[in-house]
């Protein structure tokens, strides 16, 4: 019989064994949850993907049913799932995560059973089942009972389908998609492949900005029919009563050329096993059909669906380890990885397996001769966060993004606003490059040629309005010291203050390159922001050309976004206090700390600060500019995160806006974040988890780790002091440099 003291031991002992081995068998990938943001307007969706890739096969079900709530023939929408919509019409290959404006989400893939029909108002079906994970979506179609798959690899796609017995069908819709734009061509090249190109592009409200997709599809069974369709004109008189197509889908089940137009596609029939599967696999380019059959070559043929599942998700694995956490609870977890997860998404790689990517705004084709050409630049979001962040955490990924955005000026001759697959859309405004590279190279990466990089900054900052791609009204900020109000709603304030921010960095590039008179010059139009303060109202105002203030004036304006004339999405309160590079100044302009604090703590207090809207995501920061005032900081951070970020579909505040959301959350519970762009600075706040270690590249910051400890044990609870590498520190602030030099933090209670 064992004793007592043998048997405790043995407990001890089973349970530690139990304990080590679940350690072992955690994935991080377990925490993701990709349904978070697809409703409540986040636009994320939870199809298969992996980091940065070209390629994502999403399930698309925003068209063809009254069913759905949401439907992007009938109102603006700007994603191709919506969590609360029941209609499922295929599978859309390449797609935009947490944007504002539809775009790509096309090459529309579904599986079908019975009756052919190739309308998608009729072939559609409710779902049930849905699973998704990083690098993997399944769902269940209850039409027909058909089990759909999805995976991903960097430029290609992998469906699976598992039929019923009977007559079955695969369709490529080319004639749908979330696209503005219209036009594709297919041809079938053998029984079981085809291949074409679609027409996207048009992205916010851009007409010209347009680009092509080239595809090259192929299937794992050869069917028993197959042919194309095409949706055909309406007809009227004689010419209606001789064509018994018009109006209508047109099957063509003799013709096997080369097939164009605005809505066409091709069918496939087979004749199907009980719980046959049937895989199609889809390889995508940006440059030709020769380099998307390529790239299907390369990452696809030879592999069936659960080995590509798999890469993708070591690839998913590998990436969120670069961060592990300890403590917390597990829906902070899945709220973390989650956030790294969505991050992770943009920008995308564009470059082809043997390097070609499309010219910036241009017809050429061009080699990257080695390294990653990335595209889908949301500066205006992520500039504020996003970049920081990849900066200290995927410093190599990063530098390639700063060489991508070089070679876009080297091409182009601007830096990009807002790029998308080598058109540059212009939405939203200001010069974001700048502080981004900025911030990048006082942190350390400096693979590139900073003078070059320092003349396109210059050109943007100098040149006339006409001439000036990325500051139009640069003829104003340049004499006058702001932008004036010279449209009803011509967003002149917000444009303006995007270009202190720019300007601010600017000069601290300057000024790190010896350009003293260029260093003071610039910090000196950073500091114009004060034309646009109302001592009246106790926030920035629209100014006229005169140099008065608009009047009438309503400080909520904007609230709901409704137009406003002088702010772009949102209203004067989500803008005033977005000066983070000259907080000391705007506090002296209103009053002194005591004011500062009690006009900041009211935007919250009276319901104006809104998480969704950018140039007011840093506000519970800037609290911690102030000594005894930190605690605003921690206290705001914490209730935010609580109250806008779950687990549930509805998870994100709003629109993710490619990461930055995410980003938000994530570094706000890592308890670091980078209120302003282009200082290489960071607050910092009590984070939510015990232990955080970020595994640093000694490439770049010559340690391979950064460790951040202390949580608060409950609420309430706030930061006594900071010690960081074993000394206290005296600011709630940190550069990045001593971050890096110190390498542990940690936060006493």
């Amino acid at each position: 019989m064992m004793s007592m003291r043998r048997l405790s031991w043995y407990v001890v002992g089973v349970v530690l064994l139990f304990t080590v081995g679940a350690s072992a068998q955690e994935r991080l990938i377990d925490y993701v949850r990709p349904f978070v943001g697809t409703t409540n307007f986040g636009t994320t969706n939870p199809g298969a993907v992996v980091p940065h890739g070209m390629m994502s096969v999403v399930p698309f079900n925003v068209m063809g049913s009254d069913q759905n709530r949401y439907d992007k023939d009938s109102r603006w929408w700007s994603t191709p799932y919506e969590h609360t919509n029941s209609y499922f019409t295929g599978f859309s290959h390449v797609n935009l995560s947490g944007v504002g404006c539809p775009e790509l989400g096309s090459l529309l893939v579904m599986p079908t059973t019975g009756k052919l029909s190739v309308d998608f108002r009729e072939y559609g079906s409710a779902y049930k089942d849905e699973v998704a994970s990083p690098g993997y979506y399944s769902n269940h179609l209850t039409k027909y009972d058909i089990k759909t798959e999805a995976t991903a690899t960097v430029r290609g796609g992998v469906t699976r389908f598992t039929f019923p017995k009977g007559q079955s069908h695969i369709l490529l819709n080319l004639g749908e998609g979330l696209t503005n734009e219209s036009g594709a061509m297919l041809r079938r090249v053998s029984d079981v492949e085809v291949e074409g190109v679609k027409l996207l592009g048009t992205f916010c409200y851009n007409p010209q900005a347009v680009f092509p997709i080239y595809f090259v599809m192929r299937l794992s069974k050869t069917p028993s029919q197959q042919g194309y369709w095409k949706l055909q004109r309406p007809m009227k008189g004689v010419e209606a009563e001789w064509d018994p197509d018009q109006g209508k889908y047109k099957l063509y089940t003799k013709y096997t050329k080369e097939l164009a137009g605005d809505d066409v596609g091709a069918y496939f029939t087979f004749d199907t096993e009980a719980d046959e599967t049937i895989e199609v696999q889809m390889g995508v380019s940006f440059v030709s059909i020769e380099n998307a059959r390529e790239n299907l070559r390369q990452e696809v043929s030879g592999k069936n669906f659960d080995e590509v599942r798999r890469e993708a998700e070591n690839l998913w694995e590998k990436d969120l380890s670069r961060i592990r956490v300890e403590g917390g609870t597990l829906e902070q977890k899945q709220i973390f990885y989650t956030a790294l997860y969505h991050i992770l998404l943009h920008p995308n790689i564009l470059q082809d397996v043997n390097g070609d990517y499309p010219q910036m705004e241009g017809g050429e084709i061009l080699n990257t001769g080695g390294g990653n050409r990335y595209t889908v630049f949301s500066l205006w979001d992520t500039y504020r966060n996003v970049h920081q962040f990849l900066t200290l955490v995927y410093p190599e990924r990063q530098m390639d993004m700063l060489k991508s955005m070089l070679g876009m000026y080297q091409e182009h001759g601007w830096f990009p606003k807002w790029e998308l697959y080598g058109r540059e859309t212009l939405t939203m405004e200001g010069d974001p490059a700048i502080p981004v590279f900025v911030d990048s190279y006082l942190k350390g990466l400096r693979d590139f040629d900073i003078q070059t990089v320092y003349k396109a900054m210059y050109k943007s900052a100098t040149t006339s309005g006409s001439e000036n791609l990325l500051r139009p009204d640069n003829d104003d900020y340049l004499s006058l010291g702001y932008v004036p109000l010279r449209g009803e709603f011509d967003n002149s304030v917000s444009h303006a203050l995007e270009y202190y921010v720019a300007d601010n960095a600017l000069s601290i590039l300057a000024q790190e390159l010896g350009y003293k008179a260029d260093a003071r010059r610039f910090r000196q139009q950073s500091l114009g922001y004060k034309h646009y303060y109302s001592p009246e109202f106790k926030t920035f105002r629209p100014k006229l050309p005169d140099g008065t203030f608009l009047t009438p004036f309503n400080p909520k304006l904007g609230e709901n976004f409704e137009p406003n004339p002088g702010f772009h999405e949102g209203s004067a309160y989500n803008y005033t206090f977005f000066v983070p590079h000259d907080i000391k100044g705007l506090t002296r302009l209103m009053g002194g700390k005591r004011a500062f604090i009690n006009n900041l703590q009211a935007i919250f207090d009276e319901g104006h600060y809104d998480p969704t809207n950018e140039p007011n995501i840093a506000y519970p920061y800037l609290f911690s500019y102030f000594r005894g005032e930190e605690w605003r900081t921690q206290k705001l951070v914490t209730e935010l995160l609580e109250k806008h970020f779950t687990t549930e579909p509805d998870g994100l505040p709003g629109n993710d806006d490619t990461g930055t959301m995410s980003c938000w959350a994530l570094m706000s519970m890592m308890g670091l974040y980078p209120d302003c762009p282009g200082v290489p600075e960071y607050t910092l706040t009590a984070p939510v988890f015990d232990k955080v270690v970020i595994t640093l590249d000694p490439k770049y910051f010559g340690k391979s780790e950064l460790v951040i400890e202390g949580a608060p044990s409950h609420k309430g609870q706030y930061i006594k002091s900071i010690k960081l590498g074993g000394r206290k520190l005296k600011s709630h602030r940190i550069t990045h440099q001593a971050l890096i030099e110190g390498g542990h933090i940690k936060f006493e209670y």
